[in-house]
């Protein structure tokens, strides 16, 4: 007997079609990559060398027409294009569409999308990089110049073993999701396991809150097919018939189907989480990869501090003065000192390629002013750019010398041009977090 079922033998009614109508539109519009940034996004990367960075950004593309920040007001664009185009819909000719049939293809396409767009994060977490432990300077921070977004990240950042199975939940969930016979399965797990990323965003302020109700109302979407077989089964505890629908393929259409299926798996599974894997080996997306100054990591005090040839001694509310400086291992200096800091906001997932773009360690975070820099060895000199949104007016130029490993001594002009000396001093300090909590910390 043939699995498959006629439009005139469908219990289809005018409300449900109807409502199908609507719902079919709008999937199928959120799924396209109908967005502004489409073709930054596609033509903005080598395809002959593609960055798991790349494909993370391709797998986020959603329909988006206003530029800037996502936002709900798209969903509405959405929502009345959708309503229009079922009310043309629905002036065709009754008994020219299987409906049954359309229904497979739209869940088989928004579960696929889905499975794509969780996979994304879940590589980014089951490597841990989306939320990296803190730098030095981060770890040198006072608690209360993080904003709440910050302090989230930096908390997952601290367990990367947990942050590597919150991945692994992802994974699943997008793999359970590309076999017809588990999705409803791996949309629950999307339910819970994203719900919670949406209350989370609304929580500490950031900025995923929308896509994350994008993944969510597609979980809804996939597991609403067995949702009702589902309940009277587990609720009702009453005898229940899986829904075995599937369409007859042709022959083609069916070598087309599996060939797409095995891009999918091939292109955002197996190749993603190689790229993703070697990223995470060599070139983690947050922190700069540009190694800095040799031998000089850590956090220095500041023993030091003349203006303008005058001795300043120290003083918490002195926003020329500098309290202390860190140095990177990569090419960022960070001074902590009194002077107002706007907080660089970013919130959302980026991955950048260049360096200059890379401002996790800055986002979120005041009381410091974050620096990259070149070395210029010839003229034993420093190159500073503030690498903060709002100040990239600012550069700074001091020569350095290093009287001995713990030592370095600065001198050049600050950012409102006045003549400064700096003699900073190594901190040999212990970090807790890194010690772990079941071994002896020494101080």
């Amino acid at each position: 007997m043939s699995n498959n079922i006629t439009s005139n033998e469908s219990k289809w009614t005018n409300a449900e079609m109807g409502l199908f109508r609507f719902f079919f539109i709008y999937f199928i519009l959120q799924t396209l990559p109908l967005s502004v940034d489409f073709f930054h996004t596609i033509f903005g990367f080598n395809w002959f060398h593609i960055r798991y960075g790349d494909i993370f950004n391709v797998s986020r593309l959603s329909a988006k027409f206003i530029p800037g920040a996502d936002t709900f007001l798209n969903w509405l664009i959405l929502a009345v294009l959708s309503a229009g185009g079922a009310f043309l819909w629905s002036r065709q000719k009754p008994g020219k569409y299987n409906y049954d049939e359309l229904y497979y293809w739209l869940r088989a396409i928004v579960r696929y999308r889905l499975a794509i767009g969780i996979i994304g994060y879940g590589f980014l977490k089951f490597f841990p990089m989306q939320a990296p432990f803190p730098s030095i300077s981060n770890l040198n921070t006072a608690y209360g110049d993080f904003s709440e977004w910050k302090i989230f990240s930096m908390t997952l950042g601290i367990v990367p073993g947990y942050e590597s199975f919150l991945g692994g939940v992802e994974l699943v969930a997008g793999l359970l999701l590309l076999f017809r016979k588990t999705a409803s399965i791996g949309a629950i797990i999307v339910l819970i396991f994203t719900g919670n990323v949406f209350i989370s965003n609304l929580g500490y302020g950031g900025g995923e809150y929308v896509y994350a109700s994008y993944l969510i109302s597609f979980a809804v979407f996939v597991l609403w097919f067995d949702a009702q077989r589902i309940y009277r089964l587990i609720s009702l505890e009453l005898p229940t018939q899986p829904n075995r629908y599937k369409p007859a393929f042709k022959p083609a259409l069916n070598s087309l189907r599996l060939l797409a299926k095995a891009f999918i798996l091939i292109f955002f599974v197996f190749f993603y989480g190689l790229k993703t894997y070697f990223g995470w080996r060599r070139d983690p997306y947050q922190f700069p990869q540009k190694s800095g100054l040799a031998k000089t990591a850590g956090i220095y005090n500041v023993s030091e501090f003349k203006l303008n040839g005058k001795i300043v001694p120290y003083d918490p509310a002195n926003a020329a003065r500098w309290q202390d400086v860190v140095f990177e291992k990569w090419a960022t200096i960070s001074i902590r000192s009194p002077r107002p800091v706007i907080t660089d906001s970013a919130n959302y997932e980026q991955i950048f390629a260049q360096d200059k773009d890379r401002n996790y360690e800055l986002a979120g975070s005041g009381g410091r002013h974050y620096y990259s820099y070149e070395v210029d060895t010839a003229k034993q000199q420093l190159l500073l750019q503030n690498k903060n949104s709002h100040y990239l007016h600012e550069k700074l130029r001091f020569n350095f010398s290093r009287p001995d490993t713990a030592t370095i001594i600065l001198a050049g002009k600050n950012e409102v041009g006045d003549s400064i000396a700096v003699t900073l001093v190594r901190i040999n300090k212990k970090y807790p977090l890194k010690l772990g909590r079941r071994k002896t910390l020494k101080l």
